[in-house]
C-alpha cells in the first residue's frame, strides 16, 4: 500500500502500479491542490467517514461516450414535456450538500465532508469543476456535479428527490455538451448509469484518453 506524506504533492504513477481493486494510495489531505494533482492523474477519492482518505484508478472503468446515451421512450416524454428545467452553475455547493445527505443504497455515511466541500467549491471558482441542477416547479429536486480535465468530465455523486431528476439532468447535460467531452468517467458502476449508456473500459484506455489531451 502506497501512503501519502501530507508534506508531499505525490501519487503513486496509475500506469504502472496495478493493485488489486484499484486502490492507489492512502492518506494525504484533501486539498484543491491535491484533488487537482489526482483527478488529472486519472485518481479519485472515495472513503467512509473515519477512515483514511483512500485514492481510487479502478481497472476496468465505468464510462459513458456522448455518443452511445440511450434514452428511452418514457424518458423522451418526460423531456419533451418540459417537467424540469436543467441549468450549470447555479448552486454548485447546494449540489454538494444535497449529495452529502441524499440516502445511499448499502451506505451508512458519505465521503462527502466539509473539508472536501470547501475545497471543490475552490475549483469551481477556478473553473476546474462543474455542477449541474435539475429544477421543478422551482425546487432544487436534482443534480450532479464533477471535475473538468480537458476533453474528460469527471462526476463526482448525484442525488435525486423525485423519480427521474438525475436522469433528465445526466441526458440533458450530455446532449448539451456533446462536442465539449470526449468522454463522462462514471467511475464505478452503477446500473442507473449503465441504463444510460455508460459501460466498462479498461484502465490502460481511459487512461491514455485522459493523458493525449494534456
Amino acid at each position: 500500500m502506497f501512503f501519502i506524506d501530507p508534506s508531499q504533492m505525490i501519487f503513486p504513477d496509475p500506469r504502472n502500479y496495478h493493485p488489486v481493486g484499484g486502490l492507489m494510495a492512502c492518506g494525504g489531505d484533501l486539498s484543491p491542490e491535491r484533488l487537482w494533482l489526482a483527478y488529472r492523474l486519472g485518481l479519485f477519492p472515495w472513503f467512509n467517514p473515519g477512515e483514511e482518505i483512500m485514492w481510487w484508478c479502478p481497472d476496468p472503468r465505468f464510462v459513458l461516450f456522448p455518443s452511445e446515451l440511450k434514452v428511452s421512450k418514457s424518458m423522451r416524454k418526460i423531456l419533451r414535456n418540459d417537467e424540469f428545467t436543467v441549468t450549470e452553475n447555479q448552486c454548485f455547493e447546494q449540489v454538494m450538500r444535497c449529495c452529502m445527505t441524499a440516502p445511499r443504497k448499502d451506505q451508512d455515511g458519505t465521503w462527502i465532508s466539509e473539508e472536501l466541500i470547501e475545497s471543490f467549491v475552490t475549483l469551481h471558482r477556478e473553473g476546474k469543476a462543474l455542477s449541474v441542477e435539475v429544477w421543478k416547479a422551482g425546487e432544487l429536486v436534482g443534480g450532479f456535479y464533477g471535475v473538468i480535465v480537458n476533453r474528460i468530465f469527471c462526476g463526482e455523486s448525484m442525488f435525486s428527490k423525485v423519480s427521474n431528476a438525475s436522469k433528465a439532468g445526466f441526458i440533458t447535460f450530455v446532449a448539451k455538451n456533446f462536442a465539449r467531452f470526449d468522454l463522462i468517467d462514471c467511475q464505478i458502476h452503477s446500473e442507473h448509469l449503465e441504463s444510460l449508456g455508460a459501460r466498462m473500459i479498461s484502465k490502460k484506455d481511459y487512461l491514455e484518453r485522459l493523458y493525449q489531451e494534456s
